[in-house]
């Protein structure tokens, strides 16, 4: 655990400053911000699954370009903000 006490005259913003520079020097945060978001690995079966099913998924939409009977509805591609 990262432990700064504040300077007698310090103010909170330098404070604040050393106490992060600490932390980055620590390479804490890395380990914390690497444990928060880590998924479990994936079993060798699903794994195989989802590749089969986003190949299926690719195949199936180029065959509807093809024959021009894919029609793209514009709000669900392009972000949050593409159907203003």
């Amino acid at each position: 655990m990262t432990e700064i006490k504040r300077k007698k005259g310090e103010t909170f913003e330098s404070m604040l400053r050393r106490f992060s520079k600490t932390l980055q020097r620590s390479k804490r945060l890395v380990e914390i911000k690497e444990s928060r978001f880590r998924e479990k690995p994936k079993s060798h079966k699903r794994a195989k699954d989802e590749a089969l099913k986003r190949i299926t998924n690719r195949e199936k939409r180029q065959y509807l370009e093809r024959i021009g009977k894919l029609v793209e509805d514009k709000k669900k591609r392009g972000g949050m903000h593409s159907g203003r």
